[in-house]
């Protein structure tokens, strides 16, 4: 749409400045027809045997004769000009030289105001043209660019349904896993000793968070949110007893230690949502053997890790969904998509600082 209407303006501007010139020329041709038009009537005069002489006016123009060393001899102008006066730009000039010298003139001035109105006339037709251009063309891009997008639109929609569909279907199967390991938890406590069942156990958490969090971003804008008070205490030791295990499958050692009750007015999905995936990634994300210490604060949580770090540079687009800074570690590249979307829609505050092969901090913070 920009480049082709700059292209246009330009041929506009083209065509405006060569019409305007035609204009001038034409006014130039009419002045100089005047002026033939005064010459004679001066010839006339020059011949006639009149005692008085009547010097030709005009309402349309001011006139002028000079002598040969190009003195005023008379005019019909108030003050009159020097015969080689420079002119306003809005103003037409002729000059002629006078041949035979009638009445001792040898030189004749002609000016004329330049006649606006063609010019305003030319002007306002540019001006709707730009318009009617612009309406036309941004008619005409709106329907390519859809025709153009149509083929990327149904490929998205298409994998949209595919997430979907394959988010569905995975809801029974994780759900019996899950809910067997428990029953085994229960009836058989002795087996949760086992690698095997550890390993069970991390890989159906795995699959439980990822189908929470395509479920989160399949149904973010539709489900009704429960806004409640929330103890974020309870919560964060909630979901840091969910993943004990996977953190100890990496020999991370998660450190919450907190008395402070901390209260807020949210969602007890949003507030999961925004916790696992903070937790996740810091156990993805860390060394054997590392540490993630979880703060709680009245104004603030931040989740500290010692994690191999994220680059100044990478800092910028990794909240941007399937952003991945590290792709060492699978993932899909949702859970800071979906931290970002939570903090956006309460109003909170996201900040994220990191070292490379230091750690990472990310901060949540509240009024």
């Amino acid at each position: 749409m920009t480049s082709t209407m700059v292209l246009f303006g330009i041929a506009s501007w083209i065509f405006y400045k060569t019409s305007k010139q035609n204009i001038i020329e034409n006014q130039q041709q009419t002045l100089k027809y005047e002026a033939q038009h005064l010459f004679s009537k001066l010839r006339q005069l020059h011949q006639s045997n009149l005692k008085i002489l009547y010097y030709p006016n005009s309402k349309e123009y001011h006139s002028a004769i000079y002598d040969l060393k190009k003195r005023y001899i008379f005019g019909s102008f108030k003050n009159p000009p020097n015969y080689n006066q420079n002119f306003s730009d809005t103003t037409l000039v002729y000059r002629q030289k006078v041949e035979p010298y009638y009445l001792g003139s040898a030189y004749m001035l002609l000016v004329q105001p330049l006649n606006q109105k063609d010019i305003y006339a030319l002007k306002h037709k540019v001006i709707l043209m730009m318009l009617v251009a612009l309406i036309f063309f941004a008619i005409l891009g709106y329907f390519l660019g859809r025709l153009f997008v149509a083929p990327m639109r149904e490929s998205i929609e298409r994998m949209n349904h595919f997430i979907q569909d394959t988010t569905h279907e995975l809801n029974t199967p994780i759900s019996t896993i899950l809910t067997n390991i428990e029953m085994i938890e229960t009836f058989h406590p002795d087996i949760d000793k086992t690698d095997e069942f550890k390993r069970i156990e991390i890989a159906s958490k795995t699959l439980s968070r990822i189908y929470d969090d395509l479920s989160y971003l399949n149904l973010n804008h539709h489900y009704h949110r429960e806004i409640i008070s929330l103890n974020m205490k309870e919560l964060l030791e909630q979901r840091v007893i969910y993943f004990e295990s996977i953190a100890k499958a990496k020999g991370v050692e998660i450190i919450f230690d907190t008395k402070e009750d901390v209260i807020l007015s949210m969602d007890k999905n949003d507030a999961i949502r925004l916790v696992d995936n903070l937790l996740s990634n810091a156990i993805k994300y860390n060394k054997i053997q590392g540490y993630v210490e979880i703060e709680l604060k009245r104004d603030s949580l931040s989740i500290i890790d010692s994690g191999i770090g994220i680059k100044s540079n990478d800092l910028d687009y990794i909240q941007h969904r399937f952003r991945r800074a590290n792709s060492s570690e699978g993932g899909f590249g949702i859970g800071l998509d979906i931290v970002n979307q939570v903090v956006f829609y309460y109003g909170f505050k996201l900040d994220i600082s990191s070292i490379p092969d230091i750690g990472t901090t990310i901060t949540v913070g509240w009024k």
